[in-house]
Parts: structure tokens; sequence; C-alpha cells
């Protein structure tokens, strides 16, 4: 057991975070690989299963012994069959990514969405492990979210749950990739905040950590659209607890690097607007980035009954 380890990838939609992880939850090694989506979905599951199987080499190289992998991707994800559904990031459509993978590798392997193996993460090894409900709402170029309870979280019935980026916080407003309007990812998503900023100034490249700098600077514009976005961003997190009744709400994704300068007026704003619910905890991700690659092996020490 001391030697065993579990290969765990989270592919992005232009990078790959890999790690050999021991089933302590100790990661051994780590490795970065851009996921090359513009080759199309082939070449980036070929490019999966080779990173895999070069972890799995250099586990053994090691002198460890590989036991399982873990794979957690983006967009609709069906976790009992292993299928990765539909990824608008990286193309796939129907792909038995966790086959795939188990036969390249000749080992056990499992296959989980991105966010909800993030939230996992967050829930049993980082800011969320002091509590049995929570939410993991990853901020980035989109929004998505994921109910943890005890350790585990809820894909739904077609492994859609926690799309909470597409409750619509302001009818008839800004369109949303998904098709409908004034989604709450269209209006408080990190390249939203950007796009926002952009439009009302003129100035390019704006990112939305500029946005949250220029606001805690005093500036007018920035902090217009950065209490825009936080106010639809409580209204979406409204609808959250009333579904979900979280004991804490995790915050993570590249917005969520603003720190109390997002958590803090947020939580004064959900404040002002919960009634009988009560209020969360709202407190910013502890894992970073890592958090998708070691709910991926979080995953595989699962599906071993080696669960730290």
């Amino acid at each position: 057991m001391s030697n065993d380890v579990v290969v765990a990838l989270d592919v992005g939609g232009t990078g790959m975070k890999c790690a050999l992880v021991r089933p302590d939850g100790a990661v051994h090694h780590t490795e970065r690989h851009p996921t090359l989506a513009a080759r199309g979905p082939e070449a980036v599951t070929g490019n999966i299963l080779d990173i895999a199987a070069g972890l799995a080499d250099r586990a053994r190289a090691d002198g460890l012994r590989p036991v399982a992998a873990g794979v957690v991707v983006p967009g609709v994800v069906d976790e009992e069959t292993g299928t990765a559904v539909w990824s608008s990031n990286v193309g796939f459509r129907d792909v038995p990514l966790r086959d795939l993978t188990s036969a390249r590798l000749g080992l056990p392997a499992t296959l989980g969405h991105d966010v909800r193996a993030g939230g996992v993460a967050e829930a049993r090894l980082g800011a969320g492990r002091d509590e049995r409900n929570v939410l993991f709402i990853a901020i980035g170029t989109g929004i998505a979210a994921a109910h943890v309870v005890d350790g585990k979280a809820f894909g739904g019935a077609h492994g859609a749950a926690g799309e909470v980026g597409h409750v619509i916080v302001r009818p008839g407003g800004p369109p949303c990739g998904c098709g409908a309007r004034g989604c709450l990812e269209s209006v408080a998503s990190a390249s939203a905040v950007g796009r926002r900023y952009v439009e009302l100034s003129g100035i390019e490249d704006v990112t939305a950590f500029d946005v949250a700098t220029r606001a805690a600077a005093g500036e007018k514009l920035a902090n217009s659209v950065w209490t825009e976005a936080i106010e639809a961003f409580a209204d979406g997190l409204l609808t959250a607890q009333a579904l979900y009744d979280a004991g804490i709400v995790v915050l993570g994704g590249g917005l969520a690097e603003a720190g109390e300068e997002l958590l803090a007026p947020l939580r004064v704003a959900l404040d002002a607007r919960i009634t009988f619910h009560r209020m969360p905890r709202i407190v910013r991700a502890a894992l970073g980035d890592t958090a998708g690659c070691l709910g991926a092996a979080l995953l595989a020490l699962d599906s071993l009954g080696a669960t730290p």
C-alpha cells in the first residue's frame, strides 16, 4: 500500500493538470501539459491517453505501483457509463473516456466532471472540510457549481446538475453561450466582467482581475462594473441557497483570485437578500487550480475503497 499511487488528470479547455497521488492524498509528482483542443477531440483523447500512460511509467520508474486512474473533464459527463457526453471547450461528443483510459493503462479508471471533482476535493481536503453541506462554485470563463454532501457530489439524472451559471438573473439581458439571455454566467463570470468593462471603456485586454484591482483603487467605471457583477452574483447565489441550503459556499476559479474584494461585498449583498434561509459562510477555495486534479485522484481512490 505504501508504494501505491493513482494517476490523476484534470483536462481543461487549454491545459491539463496531472499528478501521481498516494492513497493518503499526498502528491508525489505533478505535470502540466497543453490540451491542444484546436486539433480536435480525437487528438485530445490521444493526448490524454499518452499523458496518462507516461504518468504510469513515471510511477514505475520511481519504484511506485500505479493502481488506478482518475480523469476529469468539463461539460456534460455521464459518470455511470464513464462517457464524456459533450464539451464545448474540448469538443467531446460521447467519448467513452473511462474505458479507453482503462484499456490503455491496464488499470481500473474513473471519469468525472471537473467542477464536481474540484468540489469534492475542496469539501474533503480544502476550505469545506469542516462542513457536511458544501456548495463549490467555480467562476472562470463560465460559472458552474458542485453540491457536495458528506464528501459526495451529485451529478443529477443527466450529469448536468449544478449549472448555476445558467440561472437567469437578468431576464432579457446579455446573450449567453447556452442560447438564453441574462444567465448568471453572461453577467458575472470572469469573462463577462472583463468584456463589460471593455465595452464601456473602449480599453482592450482588460481582465476581471484588472477590473477588481481598478475598483479597489477607486476607479468609478470599474467600481460600477464590479458592483453590477456582484449584485447579479448575489441574486444567483440566493437561488442556489434556496435550492441547496449550503453550510458553506466555497468560491474558486479565476474570479476568486480577487479574494476579499469579491467575498466581502458578496457577503453583504447576499445577507441583504436572505429572508428565512440561513446565511452560509462564503470563503475562497483553498486548493487553487489543483482542486480538479486532486478530485480526480479522490474519484480513483473511491473506486478502490481507499479514500483519504
